[in-house]
């Protein structure tokens, strides 16, 4: 049973289109190792139309340019300058607040677009003492290890800010919920008295930057789709963007009726957004 909060398609396609959208990528675009039904197309038609659009995401499992070999795989056709990610916003914080020298906590993948940054220590493969500028967050999952929380606990001591990529608190991984990089970030909170800077979604700076991207002028109507209530959709709306919700990915009836997060739209699929272009 819907949402009473869902949005009739005959008021959808009455209501004046946003002028630009940013899209989730996993749960939203995709999930399982596949397109989302009507999901190729929605970008292809965002693209003829000359509606602006980025490919937004806090996943740190890959760089960008892996993203976009692998959406190539799912059948889209994404420049790499239309992706944008937590950790290409953390790079931007990091150079704004002068940081140099970083110890990162994030996979391999992450690690190419942290390339012009001196990186020591944590998973960096290279060997580092002294102090660091700012220890660095990203989804390590099951490659956590005591060894690796109590290095960056230490180096957080010592002083280093506390930078996290996301704090999604789970994503949908094959047919149940897994842990994301949230939990282990409140870890380090807690442990270190620290509250950590955030540069992926819900973070005001992330949707600012994304939106900087996409070259529109100021006060126009720009939508983000996505399957987080939290990340995806409260983060946009207190950005002052409309956040739209999913019913893919980690989408949960359960989710939406005992929260207070009312989102602009619900809709089935990414698919949906055809009725407004």
């Amino acid at each position: 049973m819907h949402d009473n909060r869902d949005e009739s398609h005959a008021a959808a396609a009455a209501a004046e289109p946003p002028s630009a959208y940013l899209l989730d990528l996993d749960g939203t675009l995709y999930v399982g190792g596949a397109a989302i039904p009507g999901a190729v197309d929605t970008v292809d038609r965002l693209r003829r139309a000359g509606t602006p659009f980025r490919l937004v995401t806090n996943t740190t499992s890959r760089s960008r340019a892996s993203i976009v070999d692998r959406l190539t795989g799912y059948g889209f056709t994404v420049r790499r300058e239309e992706v944008f990610t937590a950790t290409l916003a953390g790079v931007e914080l990091l150079r704004h607040a002068g940081h140099r020298r970083v110890a990162p906590f994030v996979p391999a993948g992450t690690l190419e677009d942290m390339s012009d940054l001196e990186l020591v220590g944590g998973t960096s493969g290279v060997a580092g003492e002294g102090p660091v500028d700012a220890v660095v967050l990203g989804d390590l999952g099951e490659r956590w290890t005591y060894q690796l929380m109590q290095e960056a606990f230490e180096r957080v001591t010592a002083g280093a800010m506390l930078l996290a990529l996301s704090r999604d608190r789970y994503w949908h991984r094959g047919d149940r919920l897994a842990l994301d990089a949230g939990p282990f970030v409140a870890a380090l909170e807690y442990a270190t008295g620290t509250t950590a800077v955030i540069a992926g979604k819900p973070s005001p700076a992330f949707f600012a930057a994304a939106v900087r991207s996409l070259g529109v002028g100021d006060g126009e109507r720009i939508a983000m789709v996505g399957d987080d209530l939290w990340s995806d959709v409260q983060g946009a709306q207190r950005a002052g963007l409309e956040g739209w919700l999913v019913r893919t990915g980690k989408f949960r009836d359960e989710v939406l009726r005992q929260g207070s997060i009312i989102p602009n739209r619900i809709v089935t699929s990414v698919a949906d957004l055809a009725m407004y272009l």
